[in-house]
């Protein structure tokens, strides 16, 4: 009983609710609650795991796409999403996004439209992200830090085209990650030269001047506009892993 009573003891202060409280993150760190309730908060976390490994673990070898959810059908970028997830799709790899509109939606629209495998990982948000209609398959989770986990766990390369917050937010992530030992030196490929070269800049004149990375840190993405050098350089990595040519064309749409 007395144990009882000590998991039960009241915390000593809530937070005024707010509407973003209700789903996701907004609930879960929003500040503390009574040891019940974030146990239980814990499990739901864990089922909406489970929920993404049995969705994308028999998928094959992936490559991800991270980009802005805001550029339209007409734009250069989508242009150049959609021809890079081509050539990524015709030889052999599972087109992974975020599943929702813009870069996520050409990446996936590429893969499609030759018949080849689009997945995605979409996200519940307040304001509403439909997944888009080229995926053969996608999942949508309510927790973003879930749903970057399952993006870089079944990915072999990160395409990271134009974008904003989230798409800093997904590259960073991926740079820590390698330059902490967490994740293999997979390619990280920076598409768009004319947009990150600002960021580039900063990043040389900056951070490795001040110390606050190594010269060595820039040389762990790739900038291009080029699509054949970002598959190059994937198809280099997954030889190195085993992943042989023959291997990826032996992957067919049929196990999704």
């Amino acid at each position: 009983m007395k144990l009882l009573r000590k998991i039960l003891k009241p915390i000593p202060f809530k937070l005024k609710k707010f509407p973003y409280l209700e789903a996701g993150e907004g609930k879960f760190l929003s500040g503390r609650y009574s040891r019940v309730r974030e146990f239980f908060l814990v499990v739901k976390i864990a089922v909406e795991f489970i929920k993404g490994f049995r969705a994308f673990h028999f998928l094959g070898p992936g490559v991800t796409f991270f980009g802005s959810a805001r550029f339209s059908e007409d734009h250069p970028y989508y242009d150049l999403a959609r021809k890079t997830a081509q050539l990524f799709s015709q030889a052999g790899y599972v087109i992974i996004t975020g599943g929702g509109p813009g870069i996520m939606e050409a990446a996936n629209r590429g893969a499609y439209e030759i018949k080849g495998p689009t997945v995605g990982a979409n996200i519940k948000l307040p304001i509403e992200q439909k997944p888009n209609i080229y995926l053969d398959k996608f999942v949508t989770f309510k927790y973003f830090f879930v749903r970057k986990v399952i993006l870089v766990k079944y990915s072999m390369a990160f395409i990271v085209m134009p974008g904003g917050y989230g798409t800093m937010d997904e590259f960073f992530e991926a740079l820590t990650l390698i330059q902490t030992g967490k994740l293999y030196k997979f390619p990280v490929i920076l598409m768009g030269k004319e947009y990150w070269a600002p960021m580039i800049e900063w990043l040389q004149n900056t951070m490795v001047n001040n110390g606050t990375i190594s010269q060595e840190d820039i040389d762990y993405f790739t900038l291009t506009d080029d699509p054949t050098v970002a598959l190059s350089k994937t198809k280099e990595a997954s030889t190195l892993l085993g992943v042989t040519p023959e291997a990826l064309s032996q992957f067919r749409l049929s196990q999704l």
